[in-house]
């Protein structure tokens, strides 16, 4: 049975506003975490964390990408998990280069925007997963296994 293509259309229409405010933060985070003053006693420790906050927006980018393109609604709410999981696989390898860091000027400035960030993206990433998933769970709600249970 297909998607109720309402509900198909839902899931992929992030909202415009949670969008540009979570590439705004991101942004400034990339702007701080390559200019600010941040401190750690670990060699190597901000680089790796530039890399790992750019590498998040990329990821970012990929879960917000346009996937009307791919015929199959499976396929589509499938690649748009999976992107979602990436997602969240990078904000768990952000979180540990962050926890690195220890001091400067900025710091505390830092931390609280990147765990402002962190909170608001999960909430997307979530909210999005929920649909997602419920979509996906709709294909089995009306098979004649279900029926039998």
């Amino acid at each position: 049975m297909p998607f109720d293509p309402q509900q198909l259309e839902a899931s992929f229409a992030f909202d415009p506003d949670t969008t540009a405010d979570l590439r705004e933060r991101w942004a400034q985070l990339m702007n701080d975490a390559v200019w600010a003053d941040l401190k750690t006693g670990t060699i190597g420790a901000v680089p790796r964390l530039r890399k790992r906050l750019l590498e998040l927006g990329e990821n970012l980018r990929s879960m917000l990408s346009d996937r009307a393109w791919i015929p199959h609604e499976r396929e589509r709410v499938k690649g748009a998990m999976a992107a979602s999981l990436n997602l969240r696989d990078s904000l768990n390898q952000t979180d540990r280069a962050a926890k690195l860091l220890n001091g400067g000027e900025d710091f505390e400035r830092f931390e609280a925007d990147y765990l402002a960030f962190r909170k608001a993206l999960l909430a997307f990433i979530e909210h999005h997963e929920q649909l997602w998933g419920d979509l996906l769970e709709s294909l089995y709600d009306d098979s004649p296994d279900a029926e039998e249970d």
